[in-house]
């Protein structure tokens, strides 16, 4: 791993935006914690969740509000002042689709904070995100070549459908990972840091999407700070679906570093994986809720809440440290070595019988109808 050149002189950048946005993240959670429950927006206890009492949900707001308004001030300054160069311009509808598309999965997660949309509904909203972002020209044209040198190009519409796939699972990923406190938005914050530090890097050249990063980073470490066990406000679909969709489009920008993002959120879309094949083989839906989530498993093994959230972390953080100091190829033979392992580990798990000990669907609230766990 090379860094450019100029990647020191974008730093002091970098720290002043990530702790602007953390700041103003850690002082909005507790006003948008006080709105959530003057209205009655809370996660009370189920057979499904680990919350033992109501506790309000949809702080992924305060998230939301403080990355767009450090982001849209630092897109204005940064066209007028050149702070951050950039050798690849971002254009006016990438930044469109990056913070109006961010926006629109916010408010879209708020609805179901609100309303509790059932999955299907859910399942259009993203869909509709994702063919907008296409439409406003994310795409990825391209991916590195896992088995020689240079790179695979797409026809536009595989790169289309593609791009699809990839943001839909993006959000389902950090929707389906987020059952216990701080977990989702730990994670997406390696995550954000990981792909900030690689976008400094020589090969990807990007110290632009590096600050957005950065500031993404920020805006979850403020949020942390109340939704760390024992939480006082959880996630909600309102975060999940903004930081899986502004994960999704980050690792495309520029260049694309979907091998990357691979890796280092390896941990939730295993997980995801797993989960859709396990209950589809079952004949059931793919959104049926349930507890078989891997934290789900780690709880069950008797590790405590906290054990299990920073033993995720651990492995997170170590796969993308992983995705820094190996190169495209490798990123993606590490990535298909955690899928197995991973599923080894699961079937391993399941063959337990933990499923004799109350966690299969029948067990949980019929009215539950999403795998959205806060």
């Amino acid at each position: 791993m090379t860094f450019r050149p100029s990647a020191g002189e974008a730093l002091p950048i970098l720290a002043i935006a990530f702790v602007v946005a953390a700041v103003i993240s850690l002082l909005l959670t507790p006003w948008v914690r006080g709105r959530a429950l003057r209205h009655g927006v809370v996660d009370r206890p189920n057979a499904r969740r680990v919350n033992l009492q109501p506790v309000p949900r949809g702080g992924g707001v305060a998230v939301v509000l403080a990355f767009l308004a450090v982001a849209t001030v630092l897109v204005v300054v940064n066209e007028r002042l050149g702070m951050v160069r950039t050798p690849v311009a971002l254009d006016t509808g990438q930044m469109v689709a990056l913070l109006g598309g961010g926006a629109a999965a916010a408010a879209l997660g708020a609805v179901d904070d609100y309303l509790d949309l059932r999955a299907r509904w859910q399942l259009v909203g993203q869909v509709a995100l994702a063919v907008g972002a296409v439409v406003l020209g994310i795409d990825i044209a391209f991916v590195n070549n896992p088995f020689g040198a240079g790179q695979i190009r797409f026809n536009e519409t595989f790169a289309a459908g593609f791009t699809i796939l990839w943001i839909l699972g993006m959000v389902n990923s950090v929707n389906f990972i987020d059952g216990l406190d701080g977990l989702s938005s730990g994670i997406a914050l390696i995550a954000s840091v990981t792909l900030g530090v690689i976008s400094l890097t020589a090969q990807i050249n990007q110290p632009f999407v590096a600050l957005l990063c950065f500031v993404l980073a920020g805006s979850l470490l403020g949020f942390l700070r109340w939704n760390f066990h024992p939480a006082a406000i959880f996630t909600g679909t309102s975060g999940t679906m903004f930081v899986g969709y502004t994960l999704a489009i980050l690792s495309i920008l520029g260049s694309a570093k979907v091998a990357v993002a691979l890796l280092v959120l390896g941990v939730p879309i295993i997980d995801t994986f797993w989960i859709i094949v396990r209950r589809v083989l079952a004949g059931r839906s793919p959104f049926t809720p349930d507890r078989g989530h891997i934290h789900h498993r780690l709880l069950d093994l008797g590790l405590s809440h906290r054990q299990t959230v920073v033993l995720i972390y651990a492995i997170c953080a170590a796969l993308g440290v992983l995705s820094l100091v190996l190169s495209g190829a490798n990123q993606v033979y590490a990535f298909l070595g955690v899928l197995v392992g991973t599923g080894v580990i699961l079937l391993f798990l399941a063959w337990g019988g933990f499923r004799e000990s109350g966690l299969e669907a029948e067990s949980y609230d019929p009215a539950d109808t999403s795998d959205a766990p806060r």
